[in-house]
C-alpha cells in the first residue's frame, strides 16, 4: 500500500481531535521535482513525499503542495514504502545499491540497509514486518528481502522462485491478505503477474498468468483480494482476483492509462496519457460500469513511467502529479468523487450601453444535470466593480441557459454565471466578457504653437466637456529630449466651467497633454497642444577703443588693424551650436556678408574673433541665433540674438 493504512490514519485523526482541522480548497502548486518515480502519502504528518530519481531528491510537501522539506545525499532514489505506523519512510537508493529509511517526523535518516554491489533496488513493499524490494537489470532482475522482524536486519536475494524476471519487479502487499506478495513483471508484453506466498519468508508462487504485460502501473484492492492494473490494452483498467489471476472486470478509459490508485472505500482513480486534451484524470465513483468523473488538471500529456497519483488516507482527496522538468505540478483534487461540470458563458463581443444584449451558455458534466437548476448571474462593470447580482436564471433543457441585460455602464461588462453544486457535482462558474459603447467626450488644452521666451511660466488650462460623474483630469508636461520625462504637472477636477489649469516652466519646447480616464458613461481621451520655448541667448563685444549711438543703435567702432571678438552665452544643451551672422549696409538696406555655426563649451559660452582685413568706414552687424534642427538639436525654438553694430575706422 502507497498510503498509511486506514489504522494508522484513524489512530492520527484521534490524536489530533484537539487540533482544528484545516480548511481545504483545490490546490495547484509548481513543485521542484524533475520526474517523479513514486509517491506516497502520510497521513500522520498529512505530508506527501516524492522521488525524484533525476535530482537524486524526495521532495516533501503538505497536502497543499507547498514544499516543507527535501531528502538529498541519498543517490539515485526510485520507490518508496510507508511502514504501516507511518513513522518511517523507506526509500530504493538503486545506483548505490542500498535501502535507507527515514523519519518522517525529522526527515533524518534513521538506517541503511545494503543491498550488494550492483543490485541496483528499485521498487519496495512491505509485508509482515518485511521489506520486499524488486533489484537488478533487465533479465538479470530478483526478488529480495530486508528481514526487519530480525535483530539485526538481514538482506536475503534471489528469491524469485521459478520465474525469472525480464526486470526489478513492481510490487504490492496488502495488510488486509498477510503473506500475500504481488510482482508485475511489465517490462514486456509477454510478462505474467505472479502473486507469492510470503508466510514462511520464502516466497512461493501460488499463482502466475501472463495477461499481456507491459503494466503501466497497478493498486491492489482495499480488502486486499484484488488487483487494478493499468493496462492490459491500450484503453482500460483490468481487475484480476489474486487468488487465481482471473478477469474481474474493466475499467473503459478513452487513452492509455498512465497510473492508478484506489481509496480505502474502493473508488477506482485514473490518469491517462490524453493527447487530445479533453480530461486526463478519471474517478469511478460509480464503479466500473458507471460514469466517470472527469478532469481535465492539466493541458500537456500526462508524465508516465510513475506512480504519480495517490489518495489520502481518509479517501477524501485525490493528489496527481502533472508535468516533468520545469513545469512539474501537484494537484489536490478535494471531491474528486464528484462530477466536476463544465460551463461555457458567450457573450457578444460588443454592444450598445442601456441596449439589450443575450448571454448563452451551456453547463454539462458526466452526468446531466436537470433543467430547472439555478444559476446565479453578476453583472461586473465599472459602477459595479464588487459585481452586482441581476438574479438567478435556470438551467434549460440540454444544459443550455440564456438572459438578457441591457448594461447601464460601457467599458468592458463581464457577465458571471455560477453553479453551486450539489451531492453529485462540484460547483462551476464561467464568465465572458463585452466591450460596450461610451460617448466621446470633448477635451482640450490651450496654447498650442504659441512660443515663450526661455524660462516664463506659462499657464496651460485644460478643458473637459460634459461626462457622467467624473469630474478629474491630469495634466502631463513632456520637454523634448530623451533627458526629460513626462511628468505629472498637476491632477484635479475641473471647475464649474470645465477647467482646470497648470503652470509650466518653459525652458524647452514641451508637449502638454490633458488625460481623462473616463467614467461608465464617456470613453477615456486625451488631448495635447505643443508650445516652444526659446533660448536664452546674448552677445557681448570686446576690442573695440569707443562706442557711439548712431543711425539709431549703438556702433562699437574698431581700428582696422584690431579683430573683433564676439561672445556669446547661449542656453547649453549637449552638442548644441550657436549661428553668427554678419550683415554689411549697402545701397539702402542690409545685405548678407556670411554665417558660421560654432560649437558651444559645456558652458553655454562661444568665441569667435573676426579676422581678415578691414574696410574702413562701412556699416557692419552681427548676431548669434539658435535654429531649431540646424544648431544640432531640436529641444528649443528658433531664437535669435540682439544684433551688435560695429564699424572699422583707419
Amino acid at each position: 500500500m502507497r498510503t498509511l493504512p486506514a489504522a494508522a490514519a484513524l489512530a492520527a485523526m484521534i490524536g489530533s481531535m484537539a487540533l482544528a482541522a484545516p480548511s481545504y480548497a483545490d490546490t495547484d502548486r509548481s513543485i521542484p521535482v524533475w520526474n517523479v518515480d513514486d509517491t506516497v502519502v502520510d497521513g500522520l504528518h498529512q505530508h506527501i513525499f516524492l522521488s525524484d530519481g533525476y535530482k537524486n531528491q524526495i521532495v516533501v510537501t503538505d497536502y497543499s503542495g507547498r514544499v516543507v522539506g527535501t531528502v538529498t545525499g541519498l543517490g539515485r532514489v526510485a520507490g518508496l514504502q510507508l511502514s504501516p505506523d507511518g513513522g518511517t519512510l523507506y526509500a530504493a537508493v538503486y545506483e548505490a545499491g542500498k535501502i535507507v529509511a527515514i523519519d518522517t517526523g525529522t526527515l533524518q535518516q534513521t538506517a541503511e540497509y545494503p543491498t550488494g554491489d550492483r543490485t541496483a533496488p528499485v521498487t519496495l513493499a512491505y509485508a509482515d514486518g518485511k521489506l520486499w524490494f524488486g533489484y537488478g537489470d533487465q533479465w538479470e532482475s530478483g526478488l529480495g528481502v530486508v528481514d526487519l522482524t530480525a535483530g539485526t536486519p538481514a538482506v536475503t536475494l534471489d528469491l524469485a522462485g521459478a520465474h525469472d524476471f525480464s526486470s526489478p519487479p513492481a510490487l504490492y502487499a496488502d495488510p488486509h491478505k498477510p503473506g500475500t506478495l504481488l510482482a508485475l513483471d511489465g517490462n514486456i508484453s509477454s510478462a505474467p503477474i505472479v502473486v507469492y506466498d510470503v508466510s514462511s519468508g520464502t516466497p512461493e508462487i501460488t499463482a502466475s498468468a501472463e495477461k499481456g504485460g507491459s503494466y503501466a502501473d497497478a493498486e491492489l484492492t482495499p480488502d486486499g483480494q484484488d488487483v487494478v492494473v493499468a493496462g492490459p490494452g491500450p484503453r482500460v483498467l483490468t481487475e484480476y482476483r489474486l487468488s487465481d489471476l482471473a478477469q474481474v472486470r474493466t475499467y473503459p478509459l478513452p487513452e492509455n492509462p498512465e497510473t492508478v490508485s484506489i481509496a480505502p472505500d474502493g473508488t477506482v482513480a485514473a490518469t491517462i496519457l490524453d493527447t487530445e486534451d479533453k480530461g486526463d484524470t478519471y474517478v469511478f465513483t460509480g464503479g466500473a460500469d458507471g460514469t466517470p468523473s472527469v478532469r481535465n488538471l492539466s493541458h500537456a500529456w500526462m508524465p508516465g513511467g510513475g506512480h504519480s497519483m495517490s489518495w489520502s488516507p481518509d479517501g477524501g482527496k485525490l493528489f496527481v502529479q502533472t508535468g516533468s522538468d520545469t513545469s512539474t505540478r501537484l494537484y489536490r483534487v478535494d471531491e474528486p468523487r464528484k462530477y466536476a461540470p463544465v460551463m461555457t458563458v458567450n457573450a457578444p463581443s460588443t454592444a450598445t450601453r442601456t441596449k439589450s444584449l443575450t448571454v448563452t451558455g451551456k453547463l454539462t458534466a458526466g452526468v446531466a444535470l436537470p433543467a430547472g437548476t439555478p444559476l446565479k448571474v453578476t453583472r461586473t462593470d465599472l459602477d459595479s466593480p464588487d459585481g452586482k447580482s441581476l438574479g438567478t436564471r435556470t438551467l434549460g433543457t440540454g444544459g443550455t441557459f440564456s438572459f438578457t441585460d441591457a448594461p447601464p455602464a460601457g467599458s468592458k461588462v463581464t457577465y458571471t454565471v455560477t453553479y453551486a453544486g450539489d451531492a453529485t457535482h462540484t460547483s462551476a462558474a464561467a464568465s465572458d466578457t463585452v466591450e460596450v459603447s461610451r460617448a466621446k467626450p470633448g477635451l482640450s488644452i490651450d496654447n498650442d504653437g504659441k512660443v515663450y521666451a526661455y524660462g516664463k511660466d506659462v499657464k496651460f488650462t485644460a478643458h473637459l466637456g460634459t461626462t457622467y460623474k467624473n469630474r478629474t483630469v491630469e495634466i502631463w508636461a513632456d520637454p523634448y529630449g530623451p533627458d526629460k520625462p513626462n511628468k505629472l504637472v498637476k491632477s484635479g477636477t475641473v471647475d464649474s466651467h470645465g477647467n482646470l489649469s497648470a503652470v509650466v516652466d518653459m525652458k524647452r519646447d514641451t508637449k502638454v497633454t490633458v488625460k481623462f480616464a473616463g467614467d461608465s458613461h464617456y470613453q477615456p481621451r486625451s488631448a495635447s497642444s505643443t508650445a516652444g520655448a526659446e533660448v536664452k541667448v546674448s552677445t557681448s563685444v570686446s576690442g573695440h577703443y569707443k562706442t557711439k549711438y548712431a543711425y539709431g543703435h549703438t556702433y562699437y567702432y574698431f581700428h582696422q588693424s584690431k579683430d573683433p571678438r564676439f561672445t556669446t552665452d547661449m542656453t547649453y544643451y549637449r552638442g548644441r551650436r550657436q549661428r553668427l551672422e554678419l550683415e554689411v549696409y549697402a545701397n539702402g538696406k542690409w545685405q548678407s556678408a556670411g554665417a558660421q555655426y560654432f560649437a558651444l563649451g559645456s558652458d553655454g559660452v562661444s568665441r569667435v574673433q573676426l579676422t581678415g582685413t578691414h574696410d574702413t568706414g562701412r556699416r557692419m552687424r552681427a548676431r548669434s541665433s539658435y535654429y531649431n534642427f540646424s544648431s544640432g538639436d531640436n529641444v528649443n525654438s528658433t531664437t535669435h540674438g540682439a544684433w551688435k553694430y560695429f564699424v572699422f575706422t583707419g
